[in-house]
Formats: C-alpha cells, sequence, structure tokens
C-alpha cells in the first residue's frame, strides 16, 4: 500500500469513526461501503464489457447491428453471503445477456474466504449442525445444509485428484497403520471400517501422506490392492516399510515391493506381547522386551531373546514363540546405525497423525458413508501437513547411511 492510499485509508477511518457509536454501526458502515464498492466494480465491468462489444468487428468485419444495439438493461438483486455476513447488492445486466461478471460470477452467492471458512469448521470434525450454529453466531448468516454441501462437494473433487496425483519414484521410508471408524451402511447398519494410512519420509526427510484408503473387512488382498495403487501413481521403490505386524501384510509387501525391507512396529509388538501379562509383571516383561531390541547388534538381539525366553517362557510361553516366528522383519533394525533405529523401529511419526484424526473425529461418533469419512480425515491430515515443514530427526545421518546401503537405489541427484 503506497503512502497516499494509507491516507487516504486512515481518513476513511476517522470518517467512519465520527459516524459510529458502536461495533454494530460500525459492522453495518462497512457493509455499506463493500455493497457500494462491489456495485461499482461490477458496473465498471459492464462499462468495460459494451465498450469492448463496440469496438470488436464482426466476421473480420464492422461491428454488427446487434452488438451496437446492446446496452444496460436494469439491475437484479443477489444476496452474497461472506465473511461480512450478508449483503443484498444489485448486479447490473445488459439488454442481450452477454455480460459474465467476473469480481462476482453469475449464480455466484459466496465471497471468497466464506467458503474456506465452512470447510476449516468441517475439517474439525464439526457437525453440520455445529456448523449452521457457528457461522450464525459469527457472522449473522444462515446458512443451510445444502450450502454446507455444495461447499464440501468441491472438496470431494480435490480428494479424487489427490489420490490419483503421481509420487516419487524413491520413498526410503513408509509406514502403514490403519485407524478405526464406525460407518453407517446402505441397510441402516452400523460397523466399524478401518482407514489405512501411508505415511512416507521423502529423500528430503519429510513426511508426506502417500495414499488413504477405506475397508470393512481386511486382509492381504486389500493391503496389495493398497500397494499396487502406489505403484500405478509411480512409486517403484521403498527401502523401509514400518508395518504393525497385520498378518499377511509383510507378504504383500513383498509381492508388490520386492526390494523393501520390512520392519515390524516395536511398539506394537510390545502391547500384543502385554496382552498375556499379569499386570504385577508387565513392568519387568516390557523392561526385558527393549533390552531386545536395544541391544546393540544382531546377535546381542538373540542372545537378550535367548534370556527372556529362560525367564519368562514358564509363564508367558505366547511371547518368545510370537518374536522368533517374527525375529527376520524385527531384526532389520540392526541395519543401521543406532541414532536412527527408533526412526524405524517405532511408527512415531504416523502415530501422530493418528492422534491428529483421532482429535479431528472426536465428534463424529458415527459416519454416514464411506466418502464422507474419508473426506473428513483427508482434511484432517491436510491441515496437520501444513506443520510438515522440516525433516525427521537424524535424516541426515539417516540418508548417508541409504546412500551406501542402497546406492544404486537412490536416484543420481542423491548418490555420491
Amino acid at each position: 500500500m503506497d503512502s497516499k492510499t494509507k491516507e487516504q485509508v486512515e481518513q476513511l477511518a476517522a470518517e467512519f469513526a465520527r459516524n459510529a457509536s458502536s461495533i454494530g454501526e460500525l459492522n453495518a458502515l462497512v457493509k455499506t461501503m463493500m455493497k457500494s464498492g462491489i456495485e461499482t466494480m461490477l458496473n465498471s465491468e459492464l462499462d468495460h464489457h459494451l465498450d469492448q462489444e463496440q469496438s470488436e468487428p464482426a466476421s473480420g468485419s464492422t461491428p454488427s447491428k446487434e452488438k451496437r444495439n446492446n446496452c444496460r438493461n436494469g439491475h437484479s438483486s443477489k444476496k452474497l453471503k461472506g465473511d461480512f455476513g450478508e449483503l443484498e447488492i444489485e448486479t447490473p445486466r445488459d439488454r442481450d445477456s452477454t455480460f459474465e461478471p467476473k469480481i462476482i460470477e453469475k449464480h455466484r452467492r459466496r465471497i471468497d474466504g466464506f467458503d474456506d471458512k465452512i470447510l476449516a469448521l468441517y475439517a474439525k470434525g464439526l457437525t453440520t449442525r455445529d456448523i449452521q450454529q457457528i457461522v450464525k453466531d459469527l457472522y449473522g448468516v444462515d446458512v443451510s445444509p445444502t450450502l454446507i454441501a455444495s461447499v464440501t462437494e468441491d472438496l470431494e473433487a480435490e480428494l479424487k485428484t489427490w489420490q490419483s496425483r503421481r509420487l516419487d519414484p524413491v520413498c526410503p521410508i513408509v509406514y502403514f497403520d490403519g485407524i478405526v471408524v464406525n460407518v453407517r451402511g446402505a441397510s441402516a447398519k452400523v460397523s466399524p471400517h478401518t482407514i489405512y494410512v501411508a505415511l512416507g519420509i521423502n529423500l528430503d526427510g519429510k513426511k508426506e501422506l502417500l495414499g488413504l484408503w477405506i475397508a470393512e473387512t481386511e486382509g492381504a488382498k486389500f493391503w496389495l490392492n493398497c500397494l499396487t495403487d502406489l505403484k500405478n501413481r509411480g512409486l517403484s521403490d521403498i527401502f523401509v516399510c514400518c508395518v504393525d505386524g497385520l498378518a499377511g501384510f509383510p507378504e504383500a509387501i513383498r509381492a508388490a515391493f520386492p526390494q523393501a525391507r520390512i520392519q515390524l512396529c516395536l511398539v506394537h509388538l510390545v502391547r500384543a506381547a502385554l496382552r498375556y501379562v499379569s499386570h504385577e509383571d508387565s513392568k519387568a516383561v516390557a523392561g526385558d522386551l527393549k533390552s531386545i531390541y536395544r541391544a546393540s547388534t544382531t546377535e546381542e538381539a538373540e542372545s537378550e531373546l535367548e534370556r527372556f525366553s529362560e525367564k519368562w517362557d514358564k509363564k508367558y510361553p505366547t511371547i518368545s514363540r510370537q518374536w522368533r516366528n517374527k525375529w527376520t522383519d524385527i531384526i532389520t533394525l540392526f541395519d543401521f546405525p543406532p541414532e536412527i533405529r527408533k526412526v524405524i523401529y517405532t511408527t512415531n511419526a504416523i502415530e501422530s497423525v493418528n492422534s491428529t484424526i483421532r482429535k479431528f473425529t472426536k465428534n463424529r461418533k458415527i459416519y454416514p458413508s464411506q466418502d464422507s469419512a474419508t473426506k473428513l480425515i483427508y482434511m484432517a491430515i491436510m491441515e496437520a501437513s501444513k506443520r510438515w515443514t522440516r525433516p525427521i530427526k537424524y535424516w541426515k545421518q539417516a540418508l548417508n547411511h541409504f546412500a551406501i546401503l542402497f546406492e544404486d537405489r537412490l536416484p543420481p541427484s542423491h548418490r555420491y
């Protein structure tokens, strides 16, 4: 804003202050000014449109009679909704109905910014009724469920575009996890559905949501479809896949990404183990399991597992047997230096995403459809991703190790 404009604005503000004795009166003055400003701009647009028609020849010759005769033809009333509340304006018309205003397009009833407010409230997990009340309280505008639905329809198109976007060919680390939501089906029956999330750590070390899928039933076939979707969108290589130990998931990963190394989330494994343990033993068992995955080498971890087995097998034989059955996918972490192991063996990155989802969805106990659940959770994650501006901790050390371990699989721009 230049000094002259600033001075004019200050003069206008002083004039407003002299004529208003309350916030309500000030708001009324601002709305009057906005109405006048919008209508002036629309009239200027129409003047430009009519002048352009007069100057543009038809079929490369002289202006047509119809164009020369086009002129103003009164006004039509329109109510606009926006951050200022509700505003009635007079839109100018032309006789030939060729005028297409750009500032306030035909059939447009909302000013830019108002839709964003509704979407932000929707993203917070608020119900349609909550949004209606908040908009009414803040802006004095009654919004219908139909209007809220029309605002979120644009979101649906955005979601579909996002779901089909191209991915980078290489993603060093990908975390897979799920969160359960209740969805009402076609028969009005409510059933639990799982929304699966694929969160990647890209070559810059930053978190990036790769995919989002929802299903009522899960299994190797479904997971393979999810992984195939990632491949079809351009992801051709993953160095390490971190998963929570669902049966069949490691096999699906090996089928889709045969070069990927699999690391089971040790937090999930410990939680699963403690289901078999009495309360008085839980702290000791958890400590002994930690000695296994906090070991310095694979050999030391195997020795710690043997010690655990000798100590606890008589009381809790299931635990060591389960860890041995999954041992290959537990010890992947020992291929990496200690400072980056925690990045790999816990799903903290995706757990924080799930925490955000739960915060956004706590007001929604039941979703009317799978689409509505997916749409809301997509918005929640997009909101959370605004904070994903920095690389994860110890990323430089991890990338250096990847550059040595997977040199031939890194893009040329990231090789030594």
